[in-house]
């Protein structure tokens, strides 16, 4: 036990000094020795102030770590490459995606194959191949910490670095559970990310904690999650099928970005933009209140095609079976304009002057 002053080999050491977070001590000949870090102190007024650059504002940070998240199937890997795909062409997916010229992009995929998935998924995105790269693995297996990442940026000159999946990147001996490792490892990436002013993105799989806050269904330690200075959640819209949500559920950097979505079908993806949904609905597998909304309105224009006025009775029972709430369809009824009108002691709603999209 450790008191204020305590011997450790042939040294008199305090518990300041024993504590201290850069001292290493080790075994030698049977004697603990430490090794210690000279103390070096940098003046605030010494330091530079300076703006975060934005690749997506205020999504993805140049110089930082990005997490990308969501269940197995739920469309991160899709999100990502079509990112990069717009991002080898200069395109962005919109204003906020401010970009001067096609960019370079170090995509690193362990679950999917190059040549028979990755390259073809790039190019229906309309890629640019030519400004995308990968980092040969066939002689060793990549880790986080490998030092061809940063020869990769410097080679390249590369923008953005995708790491998919985060778990296949941990290296051999590291516990990603353990948080002084996973601190550790994020730590160096982060530097890394700063250097050169890469912005790194991590796409992660979530764990299967259902209820569970999204920070702690990230897969492995929460230092993940707390280096990372924007996390997004990809996640399916409860009632569409097609439909893949994007909300921001940490940023340390700006305020939260509005939730996005787009939509995956034969024609390959499709962005949405703004949506109305949020982490709860997405993790809850809940259906958003607004995009409720938004269907009762069809409900309505499509009965307003073929009737000028229905029973009101018939019309709830038609939103019920689509499990639209009561409070909901009028809501959508009062947006449309539409009014009630008694008829024979039955109560009709008028479709015949229903508002357009």
């Amino acid at each position: 036990m450790i008191t204020e002053t305590s011997v450790i080999g042939n040294h008199n050491t305090s518990i300041a000094e024993v504590s201290f977070v850069d001292n290493e001590i080790f075994r030698n000949g049977g004697y603990m020795e430490e090794t210690r870090t000279e103390l070096q102190m940098i003046k605030m007024s010494e330091i530079q102030s300076k703006e975060v650059a934005w690749l997506w504002y205020p999504f993805i940070p140049y110089g930082k770590l990005t997490i990308i998240q969501g269940d197995p199937g739920d469309g991160k890997t899709t999100l990502v490459l079509n990112i990069a795909a717009k991002l080898s062409k200069g395109e962005g997916f919109d204003s906020d995606m401010k970009l001067t010229e096609p960019l370079a992009v170090i995509y690193q995929s362990a679950e999917d194959g190059l040549a028979d998935t990755v390259k073809p998924r790039l190019e229906a995105a309309g890629a640019d191949c030519e400004n995308i790269s990968v980092i040969d693995e066939s002689k060793k297996s990549l880790s986080m910490i490998d030092e061809r990442l940063e020869e990769a940026i410097i080679k390249t000159k590369a923008k953005l670095l995708i790491l998919d999946p985060i778990q296949a990147y941990l290296g051999g001996n590291m516990d990603m559970n353990r948080a002084n490792e996973a601190r550790d490892m994020t730590k160096k990436l982060a530097a890394l990310a700063e250097k050169y002013q890469c912005a790194i993105v991590l796409v992660g799989h979530m764990n299967k904690a259902a209820g569970n806050k999204a920070a702690y269904r990230g897969m492995g330690s929460i230092d993940f999650f707390a280096v990372a200075r924007s996390v997004l959640l990809v996640g399916r819209v409860e009632g569409e099928e097609n439909i893949r949500a994007v909300v921001q559920i940490k940023n340390n950097l700006a305020g939260f970005g509005h939730p996005k979505a787009f939509q995956l079908s034969e024609d390959g993806f499709l962005w949405l933009g703004d949506y109305e949904i949020t982490a709860d609905e997405v993790l809850g597998g809940i259906a958003p209140k607004a995009n409720k909304l938004e269907q009762a309105k069809r409900l309505l224009r499509k009965l307003a095609e073929t009737n000028d006025a229905i029973q009101s009775n018939e019309i709830v029972n038609l939103a019920e079976e689509q499990n639209i709430s009561r409070r909901t369809l009028e809501n959508a009824k009062k947006e449309l304009g539409i009014r009630a009108k008694r008829i024979n002691n039955s109560w009709y709603w008028e479709l015949d002057k229903v508002r357009s999209e």
